[in-house]
């Protein structure tokens, strides 16, 4: 899921163009993207759209961005997304694991009434000062799949300059370690000025620095560049298979740490080393907990 594409709710004519692009993802959204008054009819285009053989026969990420838990329409929205083509439910503005607790308890409620396996998992939204201080049991609830930074609310309601690289490196090393300690995905929020690419690759370069998955795009331009920044190099590709295969080779000779090119090779880096090799193939639903 190296990118992934932001689609309004109430603009259902965009959800098919999503699907045919070159984003491995789409979030639909119900919350920002759509004004108070379109809420019932963006839900309900989203629904018909997930219940339909497009979305189905796709075989990309559907995420559905709903509003918030504190809201009134958090309860709608889910029953109106609940189905088997949805791949993960995001939840904005959620700063405890108690609220995690709520979510799951009314998605549960509406998949089961739709007749559908409860079990999706959620995709929580760190973007509060308060959620940030609780990220790391919030990546804990065993429903949640990742975490995604959600840099507009985190820093514009406080004076905090979305701009300044040393500012949203903190908060994505904070979040990458809360998700780490977990272990589920970071996600990369957006970046708003779509004109600035090297702004984007710069900061979706510093996100994969720091082991997030990929980054989120608001326009079809982005899409290109977060798939080129978070796809592994050749190289580096090329150095990730020569250690996996003198790690089976030290394996089969009974050895735990071995010797590659003068370093000294142990579990943390053939762990890498796989999820190099295993690339954009990593499902966003999956954690080493249900391995």
């Amino acid at each position: 899921m190296r990118s992934k594409l932001f689609v309004p709710g109430a603009r259902p004519e965009l959800f098919g163009k999503a699907l045919a692009s070159a984003a491995d993802a789409i979030s639909i959204d119900l919350e920002d993207a759509v004004v108070e008054s379109r809420k019932s009819d963006a839900r309900a285009a989203v629904g018909e759209f997930l219940r339909s053989s497009d979305s189905q026969a796709s075989g990309k990420a559907i995420i559905v961005r709903v509003n918030a838990l504190t809201t009134s329409h958090f309860s709608a929205d889910v029953y109106a997304i609940a189905s088997t083509n949805l791949t993960l439910i995001n939840v904005p503005k959620v700063e405890a694991a108690s609220e995690i607790d709520e979510a799951v308890a009314v998605i549960d409620r509406a998949f089961t009434d739709a007749g559908l396996r409860p079990s999706l998992r959620i995709l929580a939204n760190i973007e509060s000062p308060k959620g940030l201080r609780h990220a790391a049991e919030i990546a804990a609830h065993p429903r949640v799949a990742g975490l995604q930074l959600g840099y507009a609310d985190l820093f514009g309601p406080y004076g905090i300059e979305r701009r300044d690289p040393r500012h949203v490196y903190s908060v994505m090393f904070a979040v990458r370690m809360a998700a780490a300690e977990a272990d589920v995905f970071a996600y990369d929020g957006a970046f708003a000025d779509i004109k600035d690419t090297e702004g984007f690759r710069a900061e979706a370069g510093m996100a994969k620095r720091l082991g997030f998955l990929g980054k989120s795009c608001i326009h079809p331009s982005q899409i290109a560049l977060a798939n080129e920044v978070f796809r592994p190099g050749d190289a580096e590709i090329q150095q990730a298979e020569r250690l996996l295969d003198a790690a089976r080779h030290a394996t089969a000779n009974g050895a735990g740490a071995f010797l590659l090119d003068g370093r000294m090779i142990d579990t943390p880096d053939i762990r890498r080393a796989e999820q190099i090799v295993a690339g954009t193939k990593i499902s966003p639903s999956a954690s080493r907990r249900e391995k």
